[in-house]
């Protein structure tokens, strides 16, 4: 099944995501449906906020379906260590054609759960840092607009509202 991608300003990705408790086929199938999503949207990750689900589910594919083996599903994420800088630009399929600089850290330690519940933790450097700062950043009600300044943000605001009298958000 593909979800409708949630955009800016629904009130769903600006709440904190509830925790997942229950580990099932049912939740296999909604991550399923979150890269089926993901991929047919074009984007590199996907948090459940964004489309409609308010729970702590992302998923990441740095390699957009050519390497298999480094889909990365992050249930419960948190991030557990963060070292040095990088300031680059993001997007957020949540907010089409919007792209701005944003600083986060250069590498970044998560705990997570798997799809079956187990405990694990991964690093990641570079876009992987961003892509896992990002994603964690939906779970807890933050879009990435928030971290630029409050001079961008007003410009940015400004594009939707007028996209979105146009009909074009």
């Amino acid at each position: 099944m593909l979800y409708e991608i949630i955009k800016f300003p629904d009130p769903v990705l600006e709440k904190v995501a509830e925790p997942v408790t229950l580990f099932d086929d049912s939740l296999k199938k909604l991550v399923d449906d979150m890269f089926a999503s993901m991929y047919a949207a074009e984007g590199i990750g996907l948090a459940a906020p964004q489309i409609n689900i308010s729970r702590r589910i992302t998923i990441i594919d740095l390699s957009f379906q050519k390497r298999p083996e480094e889909k990365i599903v992050l249930i419960n994420p948190e991030v557990i260590a963060v070292e040095g800088k990088q300031h680059e630009e993001e997007g957020c399929l949540s907010l089409p054609d919007i792209r701005e600089k944003v600083t986060r850290a250069a590498w970044v330690k998560v705990r997570a759960q798997d799809a079956t519940g187990k405990h694990f933790e991964v690093e990641g450097t570079e876009l992987l840092a961003r892509a896992f700062q990002h994603e964690i950043d939906h779970l807890n009600g933050i879009l990435f607009i928030s971290k630029i300044s409050r001079l961008k943000r007003d410009l940015v605001s400004r594009r939707i509202r007028k996209m979105m009298k146009n009909g074009e958000w």
